[in-house]
């Protein structure tokens, strides 16, 4: 097998590649667009909210996005916008969508939590977990998925979020119940 075999087949495959890898990065920039209008719609009704920390590779997105950049600019100058529709996506994944939806305060609203990896309304959540290892994170289960969902929480706000989780309960927004094995002694309450 030689190599002109090869590279006809890498010249042809890789621009299919690029193209479906940026079929799911406009996914994924789609998603966080619409992760951004909830979050306009519903900030005014924030309970107790805070900034998302900053991920340990929040810098290398950056580099990625200078890179990427550089690419889409290169392909533009020699006059093939048609072949950086993946480039694109990417560019725009990690240059904007990505450092935008870390903006999303992270907390408590009045239909619902925003964690670390979206939205869930009060009515979804049917169990809480408090972790206590390496800062204070909150665990939340949902009905009707079998997702967990995290939400870290600084350690100056875990009194003030246990006491919206109770208001929560004592109105009715958030009831326990669905998961674990429950002989009816449990106190809602309690799991606050």
């Amino acid at each position: 097998m030689g190599s002109e075999t090869v590279l006809p087949w890498f010249a042809w495959g890789a621009p299919r590649v690029l193209f479906l890898l940026g079929l799911g990065f406009l996914v994924a920039n789609l998603k966080v667009a619409g992760d951004l209008i909830k979050y306009r719609r519903r900030r005014h009704t924030a309970l107790l909210t805070w900034r998302g920390q900053r991920p340990a590779y929040y810098r290398l997105n950056i580099l990625l996005a200078v890179t990427l950049g550089l690419l889409l600019a290169a392909k533009l100058v020699r006059n093939e916008p048609d072949r950086a529709f993946g480039e694109a996506m990417m560019f725009v994944y990690y240059g904007c969508a990505f450092p935008l939806s870390m903006r999303i305060a992270r907390g408590f609203y009045g239909d619902g939590i925003w964690s670390d990896t979206g939205f869930m309304r009060w009515s979804q959540i049917s169990a809480l977990s408090w972790k206590e290892e390496r800062g204070v994170t909150l665990i939340l289960i949902s009905h009707f998925r079998n997702i967990a969902r995290r939400l870290q929480v600084p350690a100056h706000l875990y009194g003030q979020a246990r006491r919206v989780l109770r208001d929560k309960v004592h109105e009715h927004a958030l009831r326990m119940g669905g998961s674990g094995l429950d002989l009816g002694s449990r106190d809602d309450d309690d799991v606050v």
